[in-house]
């Protein structure tokens, strides 16, 4: 029997074709391809501005610098979330400060975070876990709201003009989930995408922020300013020098170096021309997960839809009730051994040798721990057929029972 993989990209001859035409136009770096990314992006999105880099980590972490987040501030982060969102912190100084997830939901606990808020908060930054969107208006609110019990001290200019913490919606699983209606990416002050090799739409490597500052702060001209830092602080890119008499530049900071290029870029903008297609087929995956575990005993399955939100349906995050890790992982190991490959979103962060060693504690986040210990991820991606989404669902089932 053949085997499935967890999570493989949709990579076709459209993918192909796009990718050679790049590569025969002699502009292979930023170029053409990566703005008309951003436009289509921005376009899609119904955001502000929108800069792509090489990936989310290094375009949020130039966020963070663009916004004076340094040594004695603070971020609130979920517990339960991939390293990254507590790493780019860590990079500019920071402390992560660790918010525990919902009873019912992996998501951040937002009456949790309003508990840890303190003086020295510069960012709130949740995260839309497996696709499915955080009350993005609550968190805005939140950050609001901060005033009422704190003073704002700014460390810079842009905190000079923003005068609250600012939010930062790590959306990097939910490219395409709506939020009242709206497509996500234009709610909160910056909304970071990833375009990973196993997000919904790649780019391979990739990530973009969308800038959605309130008006009297120029959103262009912050997406100009972190452009520069992302190319070494150079006023230029290689496009623009490329214009007649254009090749003279000046360096204004030392930057960094993390620019997507035309080849990344077009592979985005394939997707994204065939991503509601994308979208609908992940859905219908889902769906068939959800109708032949329904009514089966252990079971918690995830909700990709509420009052206010329709997940991305990037991720099939099963719980089996009861269930320890171990047990958990024997399920992956059996079910692996039939050639299915599941994975594990995510372990918290306390559980990391890292931030253990950093004096973090899971037991100070016990809703996350008890999101994590249980949870199965299943394959979702455009090629995965109706049969081998079946023979998943059965293979899973089957194992469960073994262990139990």
């Amino acid at each position: 029997m053949k085997p499935i993989p967890f999570s493989p990209p949709r990579i076709d001859d459209k993918t192909i074709e796009a990718v050679t035409a790049v590569l025969k136009s002699g502009w292979i770096t930023t170029g053409p391809q990566t703005r008309g990314l951003e436009d289509d992006i921005r376009a899609y999105t119904q955001s502000g501005p929108v800069l792509c880099l090489n990936s989310w980590t290094n375009a949020v972490e130039l966020v963070l610098r663009w916004f004076g987040v340094g040594e004695g501030d603070e971020v609130l982060v979920p517990a339960y979330t991939y390293a990254a969102t507590a790493n780019i912190v860590v990079h500019v100084g920071a402390k992560p400060v660790m918010v525990d997830s919902l009873t019912h939901s992996a998501l951040m606990d937002i009456q949790k975070a309003k508990l840890l808020l303190s003086e020295r908060t510069k960012v709130i930054m949740p995260v839309d876990i497996a696709g499915f969107p955080v009350d993005y208006d609550a968190y805005m609110e939140l950050a609001k709201s901060w005033g009422e019990k704190f003073s704002w001290k700014p460390a810079n200019a842009a905190q000079e003009a923003l005068g609250r913490p600012l939010v930062i919606s790590d959306a990097a699983h939910s490219f395409g989930a709506k939020y009242k209606g709206k497509r996500v990416g234009s709610q909160t002050d910056v909304a970071g995408f990833s375009f990973h090799a196993v997000k919904n739409l790649t780019t391979a490597e990739g990530g973009s922020v969308s800038l959605n500052l309130p008006e009297h702060i120029d959103s262009a001209a912050v997406r100009a300013a972190l452009n520069i830092s992302a190319l070494h602080g150079q006023t230029k890119d290689a496009l623009s020098k490329t214009q007649a008499g254009q090749w003279r530049y000046d360096i204004v900071e030392a930057g960094f170096k993390c620019n997507m290029t035309d080849i990344h870029a077009v592979i985005g903008r394939v997707e994204l021309a065939r991503y509601e297609e994308t979208l609908q087929r992940r859905k219908h995956i889902c769906n068939l997960y959800a109708s032949f575990f329904s009514g089966k005993e252990l079971l918690i399955l995830p909700a990709f839809s509420n009052e206010y939100a329709e997940s991305s349906y990037h991720l099939y995050l099963l719980r089996v009730a009861g269930f320890s890790e171990e047990q958990r992982d024997a399920v992956i190991r059996i079910a692996a051994e039939q050639g299915v490959s599941l994975n594990v979103h995510f372990q918290p962060l306390p559980l990391l040798s890292f931030y253990k060693n950093l004096g973090y504690n899971i037991s100070d986040v016990p809703n996350a721990f008890a999101q994590y210990q249980n949870e199965i991820s299943l394959p979702v991606y455009f090629d995965l057929s109706n049969e081998d989404t079946l023979r998943v669902a059965e293979t899973v089932w089957n194992a469960i029972q073994e262990v139990r």
